[in-house]
């Protein structure tokens, strides 16, 4: 039986990729993938968690400890940006003085990360730990993560118009079991391209006068489904194209690159950075406004102070360009019915605006 049995916080769908590569890298530990996120998640979380906190310390704290109650005696973890930098050491204290007794491996604190920590760390959980392997293991979990992003833009712009239901969600989930066994880069670069041109290939009815709505909105209520009440899907049953840059692909590898550029595209309305993804929205809710899409929602959690900020900025945007917002936050007692309703208010506001607009243009 394993020593180790290590488990990680869900997001989305990225729980694959998170897998495959401990899986490869600690070969005499037990990976496990902590139970999906439910209510009882976030009821576990808000218990144990200050009241004023951001929602996704409460859901990743939830989920830490349902891991845990499963079995788990190593958390690894990856706290990025914002105040979120610190809440590892806060979660630490609060399972502690719940006692539980485990490790807990941060990949990045307080924005940072440290590579002979971790390494260290590695090698204890695994003394035959190969860094050459962790290399090209890393590569291969990267593209992995690169390929999912990548088909998730597919289905978002296509979801809402599949004739044969669930058709889209189906294939993925084909997808991603087939991408948890390659054994190879080039097994899954090819997987990558097969299933690629599958979901190019499903069957869909896309009118010409479709609706486009741009996402923005703090990364972790953004990215989980579950912490969103599955926005996405909501959206799509009306039909509507959906564009979002935020995925871990972004977050990693290009928004510190893409960041200074956006500033000078939003210098009329910003001069600083503003702390987490608040910029980073503002800047593309600049970007959706000049291309044509029909609407922007934009996504938070309560008490997520960038976003608060945020939020007059893009409103001030949008009313400039006249594109209409939606603006959603969301807590343990958001109801869903209540999103329901604001959705179905959004998109009536969407066609009369359209009517309008062609009125206008026939005049």
């Amino acid at each position: 039986m394993s020593k180790y049995k290590i488990s990680f916080p869900h997001m989305a769908d990225y729980y694959v990729p998170v897998r495959y590569l401990l899986s490869h890298l600690m070969e005499d530990a037990e990976i496990m993938v902590a139970p999906p996120i439910t209510s009882k998640t976030i009821e576990l979380g808000s218990k144990y968690s200050p009241d004023f906190l951001c929602t996704p310390f409460k859901y990743t704290l939830g989920t830490i400890i349902e891991a845990l109650e499963c079995g788990a005696n190593v958390i690894v973890q990856a706290g990025g940006g914002c105040r979120y930098g610190y809440y590892s050491e806060l979660q630490i204290e609060i399972l502690k003085e719940l006692g539980y007794d485990f490790t807990y491996l941060n990949l990045v604190s307080c924005g940072k990360t440290d590579i002979k920590k971790i390494y260290q760390m590695a090698k204890k959980l695994n003394p035959h730990f190969s860094v050459l392997k962790a290399c090209y293991y890393g590569f291969i979990t990267i593209k992995m993560v690169k390929y999912m992003d990548q088909i998730d833009h597919i289905i978002r712009e296509n979801i809402g118009f599949e004739v044969k239901e669930n058709s889209f969600i189906h294939l993925k989930q084909e997808m991603l079991e087939h991408f948890s066994q390659v054994k190879t880069y080039r097994e899954l670069f090819s997987l990558y391209h097969q299933y690629k041109k599958k979901f190019l290939n499903l069957e869909i009815k896309k009118p010409k006068d479709y609706f486009k709505v741009g996402m923005i909105g703090e990364l972790y209520t953004i990215m989980e489904p579950f912490a969103n009440y599955q926005l996405e899907y909501e959206l799509a049953k009306f039909g509507i194209a959906i564009k979002r840059y935020t995925n871990v692909q972004y977050l990693l590898f290009e928004k510190k690159h893409e960041i200074k550029k956006l500033l000078r595209q939003t210098s009329d309305y910003i001069k600083y950075k503003m702390g987490a993804d608040a910029s980073d929205n503002i800047a593309r809710a600049k970007y959706f406004c000049t291309h044509h899409y029909d609407g922007i929602i934009h996504i938070k959690s309560s008490f997520c102070t960038p976003e608060i900020g945020a939020m007059p900025v893009i409103s001030k945007v949008c009313s400039d360009y006249q594109v209409p917002v939606l603006f959603f936050s969301f807590d343990a007692n958001t109801s869903e019915v209540g999103i329901r309703t604001r959705i179905e208010a959004f998109y009536d506001m969407l066609e009369m605006r359209r009517e309008y607009e062609k009125s206008i243009s026939r005049n």
